[in-house]
């Protein structure tokens, strides 16, 4: 059992493996390069990513909880969509640079859809490839691009919203109440889905929190206690 759930977290890994054996098998040359330009990548990211953990644990550090939920939360709204196209837009960087950032501002509140937004707005439209695009290809290309390039990540984040929730994620997921659920640690045991109900459910295995009015802090504190992996913790403003 153990060999296949290692198997089935790194089955991406293992099918690249296995890619790379197949090309060298079928055509070596063209491994040899393949090898080359991953090996480029890699020391790439071997330079950039230690800076960008580092940021982000600052920001992490740094920036409040409620502040990320006021302005990247799912009630920021039309604010923030607006800020996310700016934080996205005003990044350097590859784009994976974007991953571990955008992990920690979901898990510190921020939306689904403000996180696509953020992810497709470094990728394609940041300010310094706009403006080498209006160098080489012109003013007008890069404006009617640029215009429905937004629609367009508009439409594809708001699907992304309504076909993905917080619980498909991996991770801490931050409810608005300060409630985290660290669903890597999560063991499934639904413990807590049987014993508070109301604010508990499972899903894919892994316990996450319902929508909920107000919180029995005693029936809380007693489902924390009796998490056996300690995945579930309460930073709310009443101490238990």
């Amino acid at each position: 059992m153990t060999m296949r759930k290692k198997i089935k977290e790194n089955l991406f890994l293992i099918a690249v493996a296995l890619s790379y054996i197949i090309i060298f098998i079928a055509n070596p040359a063209m491994a040899i390069e393949s090898v080359k330009g991953s090996g480029y990548y890699i020391k790439e990211m071997l330079m950039i990513m230690p800076v960008i953990f580092i940021l982000t644990a600052l920001l992490d550090i740094w920036v409040p909880k409620e502040k990320i939920m006021q302005y990247l939360g799912k009630d920021a709204k039309t604010k923030g969509v607006f800020l996310s196209f700016v934080v996205g837009s005003i990044s350097a960087g590859p784009v994976y640079a974007a991953f571990p950032m955008c992990v920690m501002l979901h898990k510190k509140g921020a939306s689904i859809r403000n996180i696509v937004i953020i992810l497709s707005s470094w990728a394609v439209i940041k300010v310094p490839m706009l403006i080498n695009e209006a160098k080489f290809l012109g003013p007008k290309f890069m404006v009617i691009r640029w215009m429905l390039t937004i629609v367009s990540i508009i439409i594809f984040s708001w699907i992304t919203y309504k076909t993905i929730k917080d619980k498909d994620l991996p991770g801490e997921v931050l409810t608005q109440a300060g409630l985290h659920i660290n669903r890597d640690a999560c063991m499934g045991c639904t413990l807590c889905a049987k014993n508070y109900s109301e604010v508990f459910e499972m899903g894919n295995k892994k316990a996450f929190v319902k929508s909920y009015e107000e919180l029995d802090m005693d029936r809380l504190e007693n489902v924390i206690k009796s998490c056996p992996v300690k995945a579930i913790s309460y930073n709310g403003d009443k101490e238990m």
